[in-house]
This record gives C-alpha cells, sequence and structure tokens, in this order.
C-alpha cells in the first residue's frame, strides 16, 4: 500500500466517522425532543386521569361497564398521586390570568408558568391548545388583534 493510498483511506474513515457523528447527535437530539413530547403527554394524561377520579368522587355510581374497569383504574392511581399535586394546567393559567388586568399572550403565560413552576415544562402548542379548550368552555376570551392572540379572563373587559 503507497503512502497516497493509504492517507486517502485514513481520510475517508475520518470523513464517515465525522458524517455518523453528525447522525448521531441528529437522532440524539431528535430522540430528545420525543421523550419530552411524552413526558408532557405523560402529564396531560396524568391531568385527564385526576379529572376522571375527581369526576368519580363528585358521581359515586359507577354505570356497570365503569364498574369493570375501576381495577386499571385503581392500578394507575397509584402513580398519579405524586403528579396529582400540582393543579391541571387550564387551573394554572386560568390562576395567572387572574393575576393580570391586561390580555396576555400563550407565550407570556408559557413563560410565567415555567417561571412559577419550574417543575413544568409544556410545549406551546400545549399550552395554546388548553387556552382553546378553556375559551370553548366559556372560562376564558380570546383576543385578536392582526396576527396577534391574546387571552383575558371571560368576566374581565378589557379596553
Amino acid at each position: 500500500m503507497t503512502s497516497r493510498s493509504a492517507a486517502s483511506l485514513r481520510a475517508r474513515y475520518v470523513e464517515q466517522a465525522v458524517s455518523d457523528l453528525a447522525e448521531n447527535r441528529r437522532r440524539q437530539r431528535e430522540l430528545a425532543e420525543k421523550i419530552k413530547m411524552l413526558e408532557q403527554e405523560e402529564t396531560l394524561l396524568m391531568d385527564i386521569l385526576t379529572l376522571a377520579e375527581r369526576y368519580e368522587e363528585a358521581n359515586p355510581s359507577p354505570l356497570p361497564e365503569q364498574a369493570e374497569r375501576r381495577p386499571v383504574a385503581a392500578r394507575v392511581k397509584a402513580g398519579a398521586t405524586e403528579k396529582s399535586r400540582q393543579p391541571l394546567l387550564g387551573d394554572a393559567l386560568i390562576e395567572l390570568l387572574g393575576t393580570h388586568g391586561e390580555p396576555r399572550s400563550a407565550k407570556a403565560l408559557r413563560d410565567e408558568l415555567m417561571e412559577r413552576n419550574p417543575d413544568r415544562s409544556p410545549t406551546p402548542q400545549v399550552v395554546r391548545n388548553t387556552l382553546e379548550s378553556l375559551v370553548a368552555k366559556g372560562r376564558i376570551r380570546r383576543h385578536k388583534r392582526e396576527r396577534s392572540v391574546s387571552y383575558t379572563l371571560a368576566g374581565r373587559v378589557t379596553g
């Protein structure tokens, strides 16, 4: 093997290693994002489970098909107790809106929520979806001005 072919082979190995490293890092970022989304989905599902449990407590007479499913909910409940201490995302957002007299953007609400609750990190989309759900329920109002959207409590009048 000549020194030229050895250098060429070494250069190809280095090029391949650099390419593989870049691909590995890209996949790590992709997986980290997936993990973050799954954690947020878990939080949302835990919130749904908490709501279901509150509903069951308020309405103790289950329908026959609900009674059959109860043992499954009881098993999941063991893991839910840790997360159920946090208020639901919608309740937390309503509380934040109540502390401000002016309309607030979804981004501003998310930033404030994460500042007050460092253990929570909902995606911007989860916050927007929750806010839109609260609008649909009539609990908050949406205000559109050109391309920006902001929210206030339903009872508040803005100027």
